[in-house]
């Protein structure tokens, strides 16, 4: 993001907001914040703040949504579904209003919207949608940001599994390593998808670079891997020579345990960066190797902090 650029984050509480706001605001952006909490801008509840710290703005990143790494109960599955598309149609509601909106909104979304996949990896036109909870969340999620009524260029972030040093989806891994549970999940041969935390600051800094993109674009790098390869590097990366495997039935008594899904690890996402790949972009962290050994170099020793659902 060039310096003096207005960027309004929206959950930017969040692990991937985080790492928004920081990289923002070291290159000399300035940046606003909608959120739940005390230290944002504006908040969900007031129309009027939002309209006044959307106002003038160069882009709109909304990457708010509850997790989704708990148990689908009836009220948890409507928290989810409801923290992301009330969010992105009170924001489309917002910008049709505004008389000066920013040109690029940027909604997160999910490339669990794919089917699972293990014949060949979903691009942004040939990719087949899925079906479940997760896929009729995505497909509500993506219908509020397109039909929203606003002129406003919109581009939906159909991101893999992101990886990152100090959170995100890495954490559970790194401690069944560690545990020596560090083997294939399942049958081992679902497919991996994912993408290092600092791609995704730079993807979105593409599209801003980018006004010829629009519409869905997926957001993992370009070495996808098995679960079992997946797993393999994770023991490389940080020490582990050896893995009990986890068979389904584990996975699922497990998931009941500490109260999420086994479907996160279950489903075989293969997700292609089409879009991405055919406008130049250059992932910092294309292998997954690579990617896990800069994670390992920034990560403690012991067990790491994961967020019960």
């Amino acid at each position: 993001m060039r310096r003096g650029a207005v960027a309004v984050v929206a959950g930017a509480s969040g692990y991937i907001g985080q790492h928004l706001v920081r990289a923002w605001s070291r290159h000399g952006a300035v940046v606003r914040t909608i959120g739940r909490g005390p230290d944002a801008d504006a908040s969900w509840d007031d129309a009027a703040g939002l309209a006044d710290v959307l106002g003038g703005a160069d882009i709109l990143v909304n990457l708010a949504g509850r997790s989704v790494s708990c148990r689908y109960s009836k009220p948890n599955a409507d928290a989810i579904f409801a923290s992301r598309t009330e969010t992105t149609a009170l924001l489309g509601r917002v910008l049709a209003a505004s008389a000066s909106p920013p040109s690029l909104w940027v909604n997160a979304s999910t490339a669990t919207i794919y089917r699972d996949a293990r014949d060949r990896p979903m691009d942004e036109v040939t990719g087949e949608r899925g079906a479940g909870f997760s896929v009729a969340v995505a497909r509500a999620w993506e219908h509020e940001l397109f039909d929203a009524p606003t002129a406003v260029r919109k581009v939906a972030l159909r991101m893999a599994i992101v990886l990152g040093a100090g959170g995100g989806a890495v954490n559970p891994f790194i401690n069944l390593a560690r545990l020596g549970f560090g083997g294939p999940m399942g049958d081992g041969g679902q497919m991996f998808s994912w993408v290092h935390v600092d791609d995704v600051v730079r993807v979105v800094d593409h599209l801003a670079e980018h006004p010829e993109i629009a519409g869905p674009v997926n957001v993992a790098a370009p070495d996808a891997v098995t679960n079992a390869e997946m797993m393999r590097s994770v023991r490389r990366a940080f020490g582990r020579s050896h893995g009990v495997p986890l068979p389904t039935w584990a996975l699922e008594a497990g998931a009941r345990l500490i109260r999420t899904e086994a479907e996160l690890v279950l489903k075989s996402r293969w997700v292609d960066p089409a879009t991405l790949r055919g406008s130049g972009f250059a992932f910092a962290h294309p292998d997954l190797d690579g990617a896990l050994d800069e994670i390992a170099s920034r990560t403690r020793r012991g067990l790491l902090p994961v967020a019960l659902g």
